[in-house]
C-alpha cells in the first residue's frame, strides 16, 4: 500500500485576527480488519502503509505466530481495509482467549485484552549489547531528522531499529504501538538478527510499549519522551535498559545501566 502518511486539507489559518486559507498536511488514519483463518480477529486503526509488516508484527506480539514462515498465505484488500491471513494452526485452540476487539490509535484505550497474552509472549532479555552515550544522542538526532511525516503533520510516532552506529529501518504510524509492531514485523519478514540491536523511539515509554519491546527481544530502548512507573518496573523485571528524555545532550537511564558503556557514578553507598 503506497502512502506518504499525510493528506492535504484546506484550513483557515489565523495569526492574531488575520485569517488566510492554506493547505495543511494531516496524518492519514486507516481502519484495518485482520481476518485470521477466515475469522475476524482484530481491527487496528493505523497509518495506511507497511501493512504486511504491521500485521506480521501484531500477530507475533499476540502470540499467534513466532516466525514469519508460519504464515501460509497473506492478501490485502486495500479498498475495503481487510488483511486475510492463513496460519497452519487451529485458532480456536489458541490459549490467548481472543475475541473481536478494537485496538484504537489512542494510546491506552480499547485495551480489554491487554493482559491476555502478555504472560506468554513477553520474555526476559539477556542481551549483552552495549551503546555509548554519544551514540544514543546521535541515533536520536538521526531519528528526528528522518521523521518526515511527523515534521509535516505532528500526528505520528516513529520507531527505528538501530545498531550502535546507525538507524537500520524507521517505521511510522499514528499509534506508537503500531509503529513497534511494524518494526517487529520487519525483523521477522527480513529475518533480521536482533541480539546486537536497539530501538530508538519517539513516544512515551508506557507499560504496553515496554512489553512490545520485550516480545521483540531487544535489550535497549531509547526515547525522547518520559516513562511510566509500571513500564520501569517491567523493564527491571524483563532485563531491558530503558532510556528516556533523550534530547540534545541529555538523557536519563532508568534501568539496567550496564548496557551504557560509560561508567555509572557512585550513589555513595557501600559496595556489596
Amino acid at each position: 500500500m503506497e502512502s506518504s502518511g499525510a493528506r492535504e486539507w484546506e484550513v483557515v489559518r489565523y495569526e492574531g485576527n488575520n485569517a488566510s486559507i492554506i493547505q495543511e498536511e494531516v496524518a492519514e488514519e486507516f481502519a484495518l480488519t485482520i481476518m485470521l483463518n477466515g475469522t475476524e480477529f482484530a481491527t487496528i486503526v493505523c497509518s495506511p502503509f507497511d501493512i504486511q509488516q504491521l500485521v506480521v508484527g501484531f500477530l507475533a506480539s499476540e502470540g499467534v505466530i513466532r516466525f514469519y514462515d508460519e504464515i501460509e498465505n497473506f492478501s490485502l484488500d486495500e479498498k475495503l481495509g481487510f488483511a486475510y491471513v492463513e496460519v497452519a494452526k487451529d485458532i480456536n485452540q489458541l490459549q490467548t482467549d481472543h475475541s473481536k476487539r478494537l485496538i484504537g490509535s489512542c494510546c491506552g484505550k480499547s485495551r480489554q485484552f491487554y493482559f491476555k497474552s502478555d504472560a506468554k509472549t513477553a520474555k526476559t532479555v539477556m542481551s549483552s549489547f552495549q551503546v555509548s552515550v554519544e551514540q544514543c544522542f546521535f541515533l536520536m538526532e538521526q531519528l528526528q531528522e528522518q521523521s518526515g511525516a511527523f515534521l509535516r503533520t505532528g500526528g505520528v510516532h516513529n520507531a527505528a531499529l538501530a545498531d550502535s552506529e546507525k538507524l537500520l529501518s524507521v517505521h511510522t504510524d499514528i499509534g506508537r504501538h503500531n509503529a513497534l509492531d511494524k518494526l517487529y514485523g520487519h525483523t521477522l519478514v527480513n529475518k533480521v538478527p536482533i541480539r546486537d540491536k536497539m530501538i530508538v523511539f519517539s513516544g512515551r515509554i508506557s507499560s504496553e510499549v515496554l512489553l512490545k519491546v520485550s516480545k521483540i527481544g531487544i535489550g535497549v530502548l531509547i526515547s525522547k519522551a518520559a516513562p511510566t512507573d509500571l513500564a520501569l518496573k517491567l523493564a527491571e523485571e524483563l532485563g531491558i535498559t530503558a532510556i528516556g528524555f533523550a534530547r540534545g545532550n541529555k538523557m536519563n537511564v532508568y534501568t539496567h545501566p550496564h548496557r551504557v558503556k560509560e561508567a555509572v557514578p557512585s550513589t555513595g553507598e557501600d559496595s556489596v
